[in-house]
């Protein structure tokens, strides 16, 4: 469907904030086609005209295969997720084990491969999401290219893009130790990263993957990093939770600062490789579901932060959702596009979030492209939490999707199975939109897996169109007391998600969808 944002919004024809000439060769420089995140190829020569009569050529088969074969007690692996990207004809590409291949883009025949081993650690499957990743970062300089990868066990490593073999002058022996240079000791088996970096003015920007539902404290940070791309010094530390005498530590309460933790970045980064601006997607600080620990609205969690990629000084931020309790990450990178509205030409960026909203904001100022409004939202009925009492709603876009749950709302095939759907709802508290966690449990409508997701949007330039696709999937979230040993908060949370009656989806069609946005 269309959800016009305004009648006098355009897009300049062909603008993007970074440079298309790569992208006009056929080339793909980065994770999103180029670090403004638009997923855009100008070609033409696929069209909805024969788009029907393309054959596979090749395939290529991945080498974590054989490893696995071989390594039963390397465990499950995930689907493939990793985005390739290519370079004067060679795909440059990540495996679930956190290898790297170049592949000859014509034949599909491999250039190389570089194994971290990553698997022989002995710590078994990486936190989160286990084994997977999401690819690398490619960067060039003259006659010197290489490819970034940051793995699941938190090193990172340069690599020699011709010949696969790290590069012996960045960090020891061409890898990074990301566990270490942080404010606070982390455990590798709880730190680890899936998405690529961002490479701005030779500067890589690095994010983390820190273990969610962090049950004790002190919590993991998941502060963001600078690191020089010729040697793998580290250049400078944003702290996602501000600490003493910075910038927004007020917003933790009872001096929350000093144990919270997470509040990482785990999705891809955009950048705007000629201001120098990076723009993280933050995530929800520790705990996801319960925040009494935390009191206050806990900057940067759950916020669009920009900064100076070669310093790491704070450009500016919004913070998305105030006080997280729902596992609303920012969950993509933003999608940075140039705009008019009315007779002003904006240089914007475009942030889609799990919560089906849609925000747009001046890159340069963080100021809202259309009016931001402060609502009212329901209250905890858990002990000791402090819920927000507002949140912030974008008045334009409208959202993406269903946001929070009525009676109406449940799947109506028939009488009986209504019937059978609304008893599946009077188990648990719903209500709309932000309605905390429970402890009886509360149906929380869009789910911790979003409306929208990692996968992010897609724009294109020439015609001022935003793409993305959605989820409709139910959870229930809820906290409860822990067992004794088992935390060291006063509340843990859990998820599941919510099936309808006799397997069927809980609510109405669509169960997903692809919006378009002018």
């Amino acid at each position: 469907m269309s959800l016009p944002i305004a009648a006098n919004a355009q897009a300049i024809p062909g603008a993007l904030p970074d440079s298309i000439t790569a992208l006009a060769r056929g080339e793909w420089p980065a994770y999103a086609g180029t670090y403004a995140a638009a997923r855009y190829s100008p070609l033409g020569q696929i069209d909805r005209g024969n788009a029907g009569d393309l054959r596979v050529v090749w395939r290529w088969k991945s080498p974590d295969n054989a490893i696995k074969d071989g390594n039963p007690s390397v465990g499950p692996t995930r689907a493939n997720e990793s985005t390739p990207v290519m370079v004067g004809g060679t795909l440059y590409t990540s495996t679930t084990l956190s290898q790297v291949a170049a592949i000859d883009a014509s034949t599909g025949e491999t250039k190389w491969v570089f194994d971290p081993k990553v698997y022989e650690n002995g710590l078994g499957i990486p936190a989160n999401d286990g084994w997977l990743h999401r690819g690398i970062a490619y960067w060039r300089s003259g006659d010197d290219e290489r490819v970034v990868i940051l793995t699941a066990f938190a090193h990172m490593i340069a690599l020699d893009a011709r010949t696969g073999k790290p590069v012996p002058t960045f960090g020891r022996d061409g890898r990074v130790d990301l566990t270490q240079g942080l404010r606070r000791q982390v455990e590798r088996d709880y730190y680890t990263m899936s998405s690529p970096p961002v490479i701005v003015r030779d500067v890589i920007v690095v994010g983390s993957s820190v273990m969610d539902w962090w049950r004790h404290r002190p919590s993991p940070p998941g502060d963001v990093r600078g690191f020089d791309v010729r040697t793998g010094r580290q250049l400078w530390t944003f702290n996602t939770v501000p600490q003493e005498k910075e910038p927004g530590v007020e917003t933790w309460e009872k001096e929350s600062w000093k144990e919270a933790g997470n509040a990482n970045v785990w999705a891809p980064m955009s950048a705007d490789e000629e201001l120098g601006y990076v723009y993280l997607p933050v995530s929800t600080p520790t705990n996801d579901y319960y925040g009494g620990h935390r009191p206050g609205d806990g900057l940067y969690g759950d916020s669009l932060v920009c900064l100076e990629a070669t310093t790491g000084k704070k450009i500016w931020h919004y913070q998305l959702v105030r006080h997280g309790l729902w596992d609303y990450d920012t969950p993509a990178a933003p999608n940075l596009i140039d705009i008019t509205v009315g007779e002003r030409r904006i240089k914007a960026v475009a942030q889609v979030t799990k919560q089906a909203f849609v925000y747009v904001f001046d890159r340069l100022t963080g100021q809202p492209v259309w009016p931001i409004e402060d609502r009212p939202v329901p209250s905890s009925s858990v002990p000791g939490e402090s819920a927000a009492k507002t949140q912030p709603f974008p008045t334009r876009p409208a959202p993406i999707d269903m946001q929070g749950l009525s009676e109406e709302d449940v799947i109506d095939l028939t009488p009986e199975l209504r019937r059978e759907a609304l008893d599946i709802v009077a188990r648990y508290d719903h209500g709309p939109l932000y309605t905390p966690p429970s402890q009886r449990g509360t149906i929380q409508v869009p789910g911790p897996a979003g409306s929208a997701s990692w996968s992010g949007a897609a724009i294109d330039p020439e015609t001022g169109m935003l793409y993305v696709g959605t989820y409709r999937l139910p959870f229930v979230v809820s906290v409860r007391k822990p067992r004794s040993g088992e935390a060291s908060y006063d509340f843990i949370g859990e998820f599941r998600y919510l099936p309808g009656p006799r397997g069927l989806p809980l609510l109405k069609p669509p169960f997903g969808s692809l919006v378009a946005i002018d």
